[in-house]
């Protein structure tokens, strides 16, 4: 990953309403595995009763309040791992949920890890399919996204947002799922639900 060129700090210094759609079309690398991102969700603390940091910082959502450009990976339903990239300045909690990618490299890997899956799309098509395709799970949790010299980043190889991505609500909430915060690529086969 020598020649790939991670996202620099500033990117993840908004809010997570502003940098969720710009995520759009970067691709998430790890290590020689690697897709682009075609759906998130955005979670702002404090004002949003969705997020883990709803309540303040603890031990399990420290990462989330700071500093931006780092991974906040969770473990929920006691069996899946999802990663999210933190946002705004030191402090503030505010993090994107990655909920979709389109598998790019190291698809036999993917296979590899979720061997029951018989179609391409269902590798990546939610956040606990990419954090196990990817290989993601709770070590890689507070992991510096913007560091050039780490197996996990995420980087631009050109391909602009969409001018207009989908938006609506986020998905499997019981509070806070009237925010429309969450962004996809329109017509995207890898997105979790249209």
């Amino acid at each position: 990953m020598a020649d790939v060129v991670p996202l620099g700090r500033s990117f993840y210094e908004g809010r997570a309403t502003t940098v969720a759609p710009r995520l759009l079309n970067k691709v998430l690398h790890v290590g020689p595995r690697a897709g682009r991102i075609v759906e998130v969700e955005a979670y702002e603390g404090a004002e949003d009763p969705g997020s883990h940091g709803f309540r303040g910082p603890t031990p399990r959502t420290q990462v989330m309040f700071g500093p931006p450009g780092h991974l906040y990976v969770y473990f929920t339903y006691g069996m899946h791992w999802c990663a999210n990239v933190v946002c705004a300045p030191v402090g503030t909690c505010a993090a994107v949920l990655i909920r979709g990618l389109e598998p790019l490299t190291g698809i036999d890997a993917m296979r590899r890890a979720r061997p029951r899956v018989r179609h391409p799309r269902d590798l990546t098509n939610g956040p606990a399919k990419l954090c196990q395709a990817l290989g993601v799970d709770g070590d890689r949790n507070g992991t510096d996204l913007t560091r050039p010299d780490t197996d996990i980043l995420v980087a631009d190889d050109g391909l602009a947002p969409p001018v207009t991505p989908v938006q609506g609500r986020r998905v499997g909430l019981s509070r806070g799922q009237d925010l429309l915060w969450r962004w996809y690529v329109p017509d995207s086969p890898y997105v979790s639900r249209p």
